[in-house]
């Protein structure tokens, strides 16, 4: 007999939820966009609770009326110390009062977790060994060593990343200063894949950290300077490329001191085929295993955590 497990996140962009079986095939689920005004780059933590609490509801009612036996729900972004954020809270609210009326475990997973797990579902159990996970999204850009330790728990250090600006960032600002709807990143991908011609931005990488600023501003100077006449398709395959060469020098880095047969690429980012590709490519050189989930579930979505929960109970016999 079946079994089946509620997955929720309210991250910063994106209140979603999903449904997924004990075979961990996705059932249903749902997804709402938060809205941003047209020309804004981003919304307020309040402004994210107040669209999240009147969002999940109606979500929910999309989903199939099944018989839930387990929860799994983002209650903070990173499994560390102090990792909070307002946004998290209602989502997590949620879980705890169904977990609570439904009589049925809940499962708190860290939003990057979320992730890491979406990209696992597909292969159905969680490498034991270590590995290297590269979260690149609007809000993060780290590169993680983890080592799965049981219970839904990934024993994680970040190992790089970026210290100015975060991948999303940098597409973002790129794409509105060009005129397009905030989130840029599906926009300027379109504008980047009509063509293979582009004049390079710059790429930097010291002791194993990278920076998007100074590309970022290379990009937007090259905006002002030639407003009308800009060739849009050049600059975006010119910043998606900028952000390829950066990530394969910081990876090169890192697994020359910490040595890993596997990637797993996850976050909204890593949607955008261009990046996928060149850590493919990346990976088959360098005799490398990559995971990345499909494309729609790379951005923000809650598949991972009802895995999450889905994995943790099947594994041990269903609560």
């Amino acid at each position: 007999m079946k079994r089946y497990y509620l997955g929720i996140d309210t991250s910063c962009y994106t209140t979603s939820c999903a449904i997924i079986d004990s075979d961990f095939h996705i059932l249903g689920e749902a997804r709402k966009l938060l809205e941003v005004k047209p020309g804004e780059r981003g919304l307020q933590q309040s402004n994210m609770v107040f669209q999240h609490t009147k969002a999940l509801p109606k979500l929910m009612l999309e989903l199939p009326q099944v018989p839930i036996s387990g929860i799994g729900v983002s209650g903070f972004p990173r499994r560390e110390e102090n990792s909070y954020m307002p946004a998290f809270m209602v989502g997590l609210g949620q879980g705890e009062t169904l977990s609570h009326i439904l009589n049925v475990p809940l499962h708190i997973f860290a939003h990057q977790e979320n992730h890491i797990l979406a990209a696992l579902r597909d292969l159905e159990h969680i490498p034991t060994e270590p590995f290297l996970a590269l979260h690149l999204s609007g809000g993060t850009t780290e590169l993680v060593y983890c080592h799965y330790q049981g219970e839904g728990i990934f024993e994680s250090h970040i190992i790089g990343g970026s210290k100015d600006l975060q991948g999303g960032q940098y597409v973002d600002r790129i794409g509105v200063a060009m005129g397009l709807p905030f989130p840029a990143g599906k926009h300027l991908e379109s504008l980047a894949l009509q063509t293979t011609e582009y004049d390079p931005l710059p790429s930097s990488m010291k002791d194993g950290w990278i920076s998007f600023a100074g590309p970022c501003s290379a990009a937007i100077r090259r905006i002002n300077e030639t407003m009308s006449d800009m060739d849009k398709s050049n600059l975006a395959r010119a910043v998606f490329t900028s952000m390829g060469n950066a990530l394969e020098k910081m990876i090169a880095y890192h697994i020359k001191e910490k040595p890993v047969h596997t990637l797993i690429a996850v976050g909204g980012v890593m949607s955008n085929s261009l990046l996928r590709n060149r850590l493919e490519t990346y990976c088959k050189r360098n005799r490398m295993t990559l995971h990345v989930a499909q494309p729609q579930y790379s951005v923000d979505n809650a598949t991972g955590n009802a895995f999450g929960a889905a994995y943790l109970q099947e594994s041990r016999g269903s609560s």
